[in-house]
């Protein structure tokens, strides 16, 4: 429906800090977009899309290892916002920045919420016009659960949940059709 990248929030445990909460995942990237661009490129063979795909998991687990480890942004921005408050110092500049409220307009908020038991569990959306999306993956299904504000038109639960579902299915048969050597 959108066919764009949008500022995704996903949730970073920062258990092994002392008072340690959460910080951002920030999963939209360069390699993820390449990745899902290639889904819709007719001169795009299988091996150049899993090469993608390989390269988008890649930056991504490299985005998450950094925000589990403290070394994410959105805390750190977070904490000298408010100590600029705390202080009574004027907002730097960066938080008056149109990107910045941009970049904190979570479209999309997800969160595994990983549990050995069958179950569903479910979140909304952040903001007006997006979407809460919840996972909990098993040993051979996935639950999700996918939110979205009635009162907004341009969103719609159903339409994102079929959307991730036919994604799901396009990666299925991906994998399935394009067999890697294991060397």
């Amino acid at each position: 429906k959108y066919r764009r990248c949008c500022a995704t929030y996903e949730s970073a445990s920062l258990r092994m800090f002392r008072l340690g909460r959460t910080d951002t995942i920030r999963s939209a990237s360069n390699a993820s977009a390449s990745f899902v661009k290639s889904f819709d490129d007719p001169s795009k063979q299988n091996l150049e899309k899993l090469d993608l795909m390989e390269k988008a998991v890649k930056a991504h687990r490299s985005y998450t290892n950094m925000a589990i480890s403290g070394q994410a942004i959105d805390r750190h921005l977070l904490g000298l916002k408010l100590q600029a408050a705390e202080e009574k110092l004027s907002v730097p500049a960066i938080f008056r920045d149109p990107a910045y409220a941009k970049a904190l307009h979570y479209h999309l908020s997800t969160s595994q919420v990983p549990s050995k038991t069958d179950c569903v569990m479910c979140f909304g959306p952040v903001v007006p016009d997006g979407y809460g999306f919840c996972y909990n993956p098993m040993e051979d299904h996935i639950n999700f659960a996918v939110s979205s504000f009635n009162s907004c038109k341009e969103t719609d639960a159903g339409d994102l949940a079929s959307a991730v579902e036919e994604a799901l299915l396009d990666l299925r048969r991906l994998l399935e059709q394009t067999p890697r050597s294991k060397l």
